[in-house]
């Protein structure tokens, strides 16, 4: 179980949450972010973290110079920065390329001085780099890299054998600094794959409604929450803003990202943990019935779409369904709310008490015998199918709502 948490919500802000379109990006910055890339072709293996390098080896400085065969290895980055595209409180995103292939990544630098920021990035690497398998409806992530002292590494999932990511888990743990002056801050690069269609909340207020994309995206979304739950994490701030959109194929294909204040609830089995003559079904009610039964006391979230039970900070899995409830639900009905710090208009149900909002979540705590009205519209084509489930995702007792997998087979019936 986590530390406990106080009464109100952790607002901590993800990088794409906070992110700030930017037309310009200095050329010092842009430097550093093509020499760091360029680093990453050396192929820095689990074996050499130790390693120290000195940085005119490792970067290509202006005015050249010197010819060692690191520097000859570093020439080509496997990565060309092509522009910002957002910038937050601790990170900033970049638009890149691919060099071999073309393909475009996104490429998010998380500084990782302070000890909160460390426990955001780390959680987030934690959460990606546990995933074996891929899920077309989950960011990928390419490869992580860890950047302190002109060393830049390559990040493995559990490396007891780097010292560099030993020092990082010890700030995330003891919740101080680490790193002593004058060493210079560190940064962890995640290299992603890049969706260019913006988030949920672009997409779905940009466009006239659809029924067949709200279809779509409902299935896609419990889809990748199942998937997420089998395995054994809890993303804890599912919302529009941290629902991506890609257009490769040339349909909307949602990618659940930024896993910043995520938990990846270790020890709950594998996949030998049931076996029968059903399979993949008998596995599924393990895995889900498990993962519900791992408490979390962190109170973290964005409060539009925290449960009940997360103001009080004692809650599972099923946490997840409530947010993913009110997502769909605002989606539906293109329910919005005016964000008081980027007063951008957001997807989101709420409650009116008065001439104020509240999030539904904390509206049920307070009342927990409030009704909700479902359809909140007068003139709305949502189904009785809908409306009932809807109603059980955002059940004031998690006990009530469906889990992930039950979740996923209900979508799929009121959808057809």
């Amino acid at each position: 179980m986590e530390t406990a948490g106080g009464r109100r919500p952790r607002r901590t802000r993800s990088v794409r949450a906070c992110c700030r379109q930017t037309a310009t990006q200095d050329k010092s910055t842009k430097r550093e972010i093509t020499n760091v890339l360029k680093s990453l072709s050396m192929g820095n293996t689990d074996e050499d973290d130790d390693t120290e390098i000195d940085d005119t080896h490792v970067f290509q400085k202006n005015g050249g110079g010197g010819s060692s065969s690191i520097e000859r290895r570093v020439m080509s980055p496997r990565y060309n920065i092509l522009r910002e595209v957002g910038r937050g409180s601790y990170g900033v995103v970049y638009e890149a390329v691919a060099r071999r292939s073309g393909a475009k990544v996104a490429v998010k630098k998380l500084r990782c001085d302070a000890p909160e920021n460390v426990e955001l990035a780390l959680q987030e690497f934690w959460a990606l780099a546990s995933l074996e398998k891929r899920h077309q409806n989950v960011v990928q992530l390419e490869e992580c890299v860890l950047q302190r002292n002109g060393l830049a590494q390559k990040m493995s999932h559990g490396n007891k054998r780097s010292r560099q990511y030993l020092r990082l888990v010890e700030t995330s743990l003891k919740g101080e600094r680490v790193l002593s002056q004058p060493e210079e801050p560190c940064y962890l690069w995640f290299v992603m794959e890049f969706c260019e269609g913006g988030d949920l909340n672009q997409f779905i207020l940009s466009r006239r409604p659809d029924p067949r994309t709200n279809s779509s995206f409902m299935l896609q979304l419990t889809s990748a929450v199942a998937f997420l739950h089998e395995n054994n994490i809890v993303h804890r701030d599912l919302k529009p803003d941290n629902i991506l959109i890609s257009e490769k194929s040339g349909t909307p294909v949602l990618k659940v990202a930024d896993f910043g204040l995520s938990k990846v609830c270790a020890g709950l089995g594998g996949s030998a943990a049931c076996a029968g003559k059903d399979g993949e079904d008998d596995h599924n009610k393990n895995r889900t019935s498990n993962i519900n039964k791992y408490w979390l006391s962190s109170a973290c979230g964005s409060d539009f779409f925290m449960a009940p039970e997360v103001w009080e900070g004692h809650y599972t899995a099923k946490a997840d369904i409530f947010a993913l409830g009110i997502i769909i639900w605002a989606m539906l009905e293109r329910i919005t709310f005016i964000d008081a710090e980027s007063k951008r208009e957001l997807l989101g149900t709420y409650v009116r008490q008065g001439e104020d909002i509240v999030p539904v979540g904390e509206a049920l705590l307070e009342n927990p015998k409030m009704v909700l009205h479902i359809p909140q519209r007068r003139r709305s084509s949502m189904t009785d199918g809908v409306k009932q489930l809807l109603m059980d995702m955002l059940a004031v007792n998690p006990q009530d709502r469906p889990d992930a997998f039950q979740l996923q087979a209900r979508v799929d019936q009121v959808t057809r």
